[in-house]
């Protein structure tokens, strides 16, 4: 069999059996949550590489060759050249991937989906629209809902509620096969609504990375740049969580040092030595797209097929060529909504609000600070505590806490794996101490026990 992967695929594609689990991998987890390139969490079994193809026979990869490796290449032409060639290249894109079905659009305050929706406007599909908000939380349909209007697409807005996910999580676990922890792919508490919506998702997923750039200098070394990954993967709370893992499991040497190198080798082996931030975005691009990002496009596609302009292969050799002094700032997607569809860019842009697409770069002292003082206040007056992160509505709370303690201590193949008083710890840490800095380990144990639950491996 040949098989052939995207440049960055947009699901996991395994090769190799399930026997003894690799714990070194799983630390990386811990730590990051995700896997980082083609580990798994058994050592016999691996995840088939971006932009390479394959010739594999009876589970085994008989050949591989790299056919496409990310560089920087910049072809120095105006900002309005660059644009028209994005506007052709992404609406040829998305007329591809959606044809003439009908879309269902997730619709945020940010650009990636708002130039979903501006092409998908230009090119006459019929779309249908939806955002949601936390229980309790700021008003984050606001502005999607200002967009779907602007585009005459249906819109529905939902609540993320406080527990959906001891309702889910089982099917969530089968459905991305604990790849991922749970509180991050929020799509869960809508699965049951997806299916009368449309035909097909269009999904922004990585256009904030692709055009943008890393806000690093274009000269940082390479251990400079270790360093920046290693802020920017490592989640609170995960470095010590994987220490302890590390330990408990009588690994050989340090995790720290064992994480630290492997990136320094993966980022030497990309190579663009003209640009850190062509660099940084490549290492993203090959490691955390499809580890972390790609991970829960599962949960859309158990429903309906999906699409990534995006993800595209033809964009990734596209964003190769583009100077980076062009890439700064999201200029490429500002000034294509500005060109295709300025209601759009008239809408507020929900990271720099009040500010819209014309005038965001006055989001700063002293322009921004009457709207800073008054949103302080009306905080303030309110006296309401906003909830601002999945965790809090799943993990807090007595029915919340019921659930999550079923898990972490009433599962007797989990306690086969991790040290109870490790477990403990990191429990007590996270409602004693401090529950933001303790959630992202709490939310990793929870996923490796489903993980426990429902696969098997060599003890």
């Amino acid at each position: 069999m040949n098989l052939k992967t995207p440049i960055i695929p947009n699901k996991l594609l395994f090769l190799g059996e399930r026997k003894k689990l690799h714990y070194e991998a799983i630390c990386v987890f811990a730590a990051t949550g995700f896997f980082l390139e083609d580990d798994t969490y058994y050592k016999e079994q691996k995840v088939l590489k971006p932009a390479t193809s394959y010739s594999i026979e009876e589970n085994r990869i008989v050949t591989e060759d790299a056919y496409f490796k990310w560089h920087y290449s910049p072809v120095e032409r105006p900002l309005e050249q660059i644009v028209q060639e994005f506007a052709t290249l992404f609406e040829t894109i998305i007329k591809e991937q959606v044809l003439d079905k009908t879309v269902i659009l997730p619709l945020s305050g940010g650009l990636d989906s708002r130039t979903q929706a501006a092409a998908l406007y230009h090119l006459g599909n019929k779309v249908n629209s939806y955002s949601y908000e936390f229980q309790n939380g700021h008003n984050e349909t606001h502005y999607s809902e200002k967009i779907a209007k602007a585009c005459n697409f249906s819109f529905q807005k939902w609540q993320v509620t406080a527990g959906y996910l001891w309702d889910a999580i089982e099917d969530l676990a089968k459905i991305n096969q604990c790849y991922s922890e749970f509180t991050h792919p929020r799509q869960m508490a809508f699965i049951d609504k997806y299916a009368t919506m449309g035909d097909v998702f269009s999904l922004g997923h990585w256009g904030d990375v692709l055009f943008d750039d890393m806000q690093v200098a274009d000269d940082l070394s390479n251990e400079e740049q270790v360093t920046i990954l290693l802020k920017k993967v490592v989640k609170k709370g995960g470095l010590e969580l994987a220490n302890n893992l590390w330990k408990s499991w009588s690994l050989e040497g340090e995790f720290e040092d064992y994480l630290k190198n492997r990136i320094r080798v993966l980022l030497g082996e990309i190579n663009i030595t003209s640009n850190a931030n062509a660099q940084i975005r490549a290492f993203k691009s090959l490691y955390w797209a499809p580890r972390w990002t790609s991970t829960n496009l599962s949960v859309f596609e158990s429903v309906k097929p999906i699409s990534l302009p995006y993800y595209d292969n033809r964009m990734c050799e596209f964003i190769c060529t583009i100077p980076e002094k062009y890439l700064a700032g999201r200029q490429i997607q500002i000034e294509y909504l500005k060109l295709r569809m300025p209601a759009l860019a008239k809408i507020t842009w929900q990271d720099h609000r009040p500010f819209n697409l014309y005038h965001y770069k006055y989001n700063k002292f002293p322009y921004n600070f009457p709207y800073r003082v008054f949103d302080k206040l009306k905080r303030v007056v309110s006296n309401k505590k906003f909830i601002q992160r999945n965790w809090e509505l799943q993990f807090l709370g007595k029915e919340n806490e019921k659930e999550l303690e079923k898990w972490l201590f009433e599962n007797d193949c989990f306690k086969e794996l991790i040290n109870e008083e490790l477990l403990k710890g990191f429990y007590l840490d996270f409602n004693q101490k401090e529950a933001v800095y303790y959630s992202h380990a709490v939310s990793m144990l929870l996923t490796l026990s489903l993980f426990t639950k429902q696969n098997d491996y060599e003890k």
